[in-house]
């Protein structure tokens, strides 16, 4: 069994009763119920910050999209204008 800790939460009435009823067509307690969504908030903010440090480091090189990289000369050229 995992050890559980309890803590106090502060809500409105009309929330609370809303919560009471939610909880109760889900068959469970409104302790469940806010354990439930806790976890599933902490395990999509997990988530997100993989997905966060995963695209971080693909900036950190750059895409290979081909072709042959310019010199300066070549980027500069202006046979036009001689």
């Amino acid at each position: 069994m995992v050890a559980k800790a309890n803590i106090t939460v502060a809500i409105e009435p009309g929330l609370l009763k809303k919560a009471r009823a939610v909880a109760a067509r889900r068959g469970q307690s409104v302790s469940a119920l806010l354990a439930d969504e806790l976890r599933e908030l902490v395990d999509e903010d997990a988530r997100y910050a993989s997905a966060r440090r995963r695209a971080l480091a693909l900036f950190q090189s750059p895409l290979p999209l081909g072709g042959v990289p310019l010199g300066r000369e070549a980027l500069h050229e202006r046979s036009r204008l001689r």
